[in-house]
């Protein structure tokens, strides 16, 4: 597992992951960078899919992109932490990384997510996704490969360090 500082839709990785909203029709963010730089036909395939809950994970073609797959995630969107925001982030990661497992992705990467818009606070949100990655990891260790990929230098810095730290 690393973390870079990058543009995720340039990335040559199996799987990209896209913090999606519910209708998984785009949105704003990593969604629609995601869904311009697939062209419209990821947008022909996420209508057929009939949307995704929140902590749940769905898969499509890459289409444009570099990459063979995108895994749609839909994040929480912060509440003060009261509205089982943590485990439903956890599972945004766990379930994302079970369908690139399922495909045979041997890399993926993945945003900051729910840390836009949906308000997460993004220390918690980094935790949860190292935590959630790192505990997967100790039943199987597939995906080999695992970005983290920040927009910002902050989120880098947070990333790093909590990749540092033992397990």
């Amino acid at each position: 597992m690393k973390a870079i500082q990058s543009d995720i839709t340039t990335l040559h990785v199996d799987a990209l992951v896209n913090a999606a909203n519910r209708s998984l029709l785009g949105g704003g963010g990593v969604d629609r960078a995601i869904h311009r730089a697939a062209g419209p036909s990821l947008l022909e395939e996420c209508k057929k899919l009939g949307g995704c809950n929140t902590g749940e994970a769905k898969i499509t073609g890459a289409y444009d992109l570099p990459a063979k797959y995108v895994i749609h995630t839909v994040g929480p969107v912060w509440n003060g932490g009261t509205a089982n925001e943590p485990e439903l982030l956890y599972k945004c990661y766990t379930r994302s990384l079970s369908l690139a497992q399922k495909h045979k992705c041997t890399s993926i990467a993945f945003p900051c997510i729910s840390t836009g818009a949906y308000g997460y606070p993004p220390d918690k949100a980094a935790s949860i996704a190292v935590t959630a990655c790192r505990e997967f990891f100790t039943t199987t260790d597939y995906p080999a490969d695992i970005l983290f990929c920040c927009f910002s230098a902050n989120d880098l810095k947070m990333y790093e360090k909590l990749l540092n730290e033992p397990d």
